[in-house]
Formats: structure tokens, sequence, C-alpha cells
């Protein structure tokens, strides 16, 4: 049996509490925590079916209920529906105590709700993501990948929170290929049967020849080369207008794409709620939503849950697989 899953509840000004409530309440007999305050959800008054119970350690989860592991700082009610200091501090004391979990390997997935970058740096707490913050707690800062994953589209990325005036720069072809090992290794946790990757080019056309600058010469297409030298089943620099096309219809398992947007844009024209955002390059499974803290509707009890779902099962599908990969 795996070791239980850990929600954390992102910012309580958010709607983070009240979708992990709900998702855990639908899913009373399975191995799952809520990482954060009980009160969080308690002040909500929500509808609830199972009752939310604080816990101290994961091994005290139990079917039936709604278990919630809390951290050691004391909780500090925040504003519903904005970005606060109390809010953000909290999120990050909420990802801590998960991060910690993993560290002393008592869970086997992270799902993390949404945080606000701004209400963190409202707590005087340097913060560009829970990507970032992950692959520094564990040391790998640098090496991490953010996926984002739909049920027939799959996106890398070489580069993330990053100025579009500082991607060409940081295209190296250390750095693409290391992007292209992690898109396999995360076909490998999805489960799937062939791992084809396809290389999105960084200018218009792929570069047509250099004519519309040399990232793909001098970068990109070297790195293509060098994985399908170790054996990766990866293929490009393919132009970016019609290469994420070809994945959706199936040509291809993954696309690493060179940046931000480059990537996000196609996924989320798929729809917001359906993508969920994974953290590769760290020892830990994480998934995440791929919304915000929907500050509009918080304390409302009208969130949507699906995104979180969706979270809680790309997690659990790569935690078994991880498992079974490590024996």
């Amino acid at each position: 049996m795996l070791q239980p899953i850990a929600l954390t509840m992102g910012d309580p000004s958010g709607i983070g509490p009240e979708i992990v409530a709900k998702v855990l309440d639908a899913h009373v007999e399975e191995p799952l925590i809520a990482v954060g305050h009980a009160r969080a959800i308690g002040e909500l008054g929500l509808a609830l079916r199972h009752p939310v119970v604080a816990i101290e350690d994961p091994a005290a989860w139990r079917a039936g209920r709604i278990n919630v592991l809390e951290p050691a700082r004391p909780y500090l009610a925040p504003q519903l529906g904005v970005a606060s200091a109390q809010g953000g501090e909290m999120a990050v004391a909420y990802l801590d105590a998960a991060i910690e979990l993993a560290r002393c390997e008592r869970i086997s997935a992270i799902v993390t709700a949404p945080i606000s970058k701004e209400a963190v740096n409202l707590a005087g707490i340097p913060f560009t993501g829970h990507t970032e913050h992950i692959a520094q707690a564990f040391g790998v800062r640098g090496r991490e990948r953010m996926l984002l994953v739909t049920d027939r589209l799959r996106v890398v990325h070489v580069t993330t929170h990053c100025a579009l005036a500082g991607v060409s720069a940081a295209l190296t072809l250390e750095r693409v290929l290391e992007t292209i090992r992690a898109a396999g290794q995360a076909s490998l946790l999805l489960g799937d049967e062939r791992r084809r990757i396809a290389v999105a080019g960084f200018n218009p056309h792929a570069g047509e020849g250099g004519l519309f600058g040399d990232e793909e010469q001098r970068a990109i297409a070297p790195a293509v080369k060098a994985a399908r030298g170790e054996g990766l089943d990866a293929s490009g620099p393919w132009p970016p207008d019609t290469v994420f096309a070809r994945a959706f219809a199936g040509e291809f398992e993954v696309v690493v794409a060179m940046y931000h947007d480059q990537g996000h844009i196609p996924v989320k024209l798929l729809g917001i709620e359906l993508g969920v955002n994974v953290t590769l390059g760290v020892p830990i499974v994480r998934c995440s939503v791929d919304h915000g803290t929907a500050y509009d509707i918080a304390g409302r009890g009208v969130a949507r849950t699906e995104s979180l779902e969706r979270a809680l099962t790309v997690a659990q599908r790569m935690a078994r697989q991880k498992r079974a990969a490590t024996g």
C-alpha cells in the first residue's frame, strides 16, 4: 500500500481549503490527508458528509473522516477574498509541512491547492512559485521542470518564470537536453507504452535554417541529437505553431516547449479546469491544480473541484508507477 498522499490547502484566503475539503469528503476511504488547519475548513460552514479531524502524523489517518495534519505554526485567520500576509504565511507553512513529510518519506506524493505569490511576498517570504520553492527545499534548484498534463496534451518547459528577453540566453544545449530527459521520465511515470518526445523550436518556423535566429542550431537541434544518442525517442526542433496540434492528434506523447507561454497557451486553450501542473526533477511526486486562488468566490461554497480531482488522479498514477519502478 502506498503512503498517504498529502493535499496542501494553499492560501486560506482563497478557495484552497474548500476544494481540498470537498475532494477529501468524496474520498474518505482512500489514504489522503489535508495539510493545513482544521479551522480553515470549519470556518467555511461547508455541508460536508464526514467529520474534520486534526491529526499529528500521517500514520493516524483513518477512513470515514477528513484527516487534517496541522503544521506547528499557529493558525492566523486571514481575510477571505484578498491577498494578505496572513494568507501567504499560512500557505507556505502548509507547503513546508508537506515537504518535510516527503523528506521523511511519510507520504507518497504532494498535491497542492493554489497559492498567491503576491500574498507570500506580502508576508516577507521571497517566492516565485511552488515549483521553485520545492526544488530549493530539496537542494535541486535549477534542475526542476514544469510539466502540464491534460488527457491529450502534455508539455514540459525548458524555462518558466523567466522574462522573454532572457529566454534566448537560457536556452543552452545542456538545459534543453535535461528537459528532454525529464520529458522521457515523465512519460514513463504516466504509464505511456510509447514515449515519443516532440521538441518545439524557439523561433518562427523553428528558425528556417538560421534565418530567424540561431537558438535551434546552437542549442535545440544538438540537444535532440544527444537525446537520441541516449536512446530517447526525441525529434525536432519542430515549428511551434504546428507541433502542439500534432501532439494533440496523437503523434507524440509529450512536447518540450522553450518558454512559459509557448507551452501554457495551447494547454489552457483546452480548458483551465482540465490541466494539471506537475513538478519534475524533485524526489517527490508533486501535482497541482492549474488555476489560481479565485479570491472572487472564496468563502461562497461554490468552488469547483474538477482540477484538483484531476491533479489527484495524476499524482496517484505517478506515485504507483514510481513505486513499481523503484521496487
